[in-house]
């Protein structure tokens, strides 16, 4: 069982900056690529920012330049910078992760967590 656990949502006003969090735990014998995703109501979710387990990142066009992701591979945490805000990053926010659970598994599953609310004032 692995369970992947958000926080750092919340109200900020436009121009603002928030630090999202994402904590991987239970059965992980490695993680490869992890990724932060948003969904806007009535929308569909879509990428915000991957990083591969070495370090390697993609950004949507939307995000680039004020968006930032990281990864502490010691902690299996990854991070989302959030700086200059706009109303239209108002989404809940979720963190995925390729997870290898054993070493006698030779293949990764993706695991989800339940997301936090992100709300950016004008």
């Amino acid at each position: 069982q692995v369970q992947l656990v958000e926080s750092g949502g919340g109200l900020v006003q436009a121009g603002g900056s928030l630090r999202l969090s994402c904590v991987a735990s239970g059965s992980i014998f490695s993680l490869n690529a992890m990724g932060w995703y948003r969904q806007a109501p009535g929308a569909q979710r879509d990428v915000v920012a991957t990083i591969t387990n070495g370090g390697s990142t993609n950004y949507a066009e939307s995000v680039k330049g004020r968006f930032t992701i990281s990864r502490d591979n010691a902690k299996n945490t990854v991070y989302l910078q959030m700086n200059s805000l706009r109303p239209e990053d108002t989404a809940v926010y979720y963190c995925n992760a390729d997870v290898r659970p054993s070493p006698s598994t030779r293949y990764f599953s993706t695991y989800w967590g339940q997301g936090t609310q992100v709300t950016v004032s004008s």
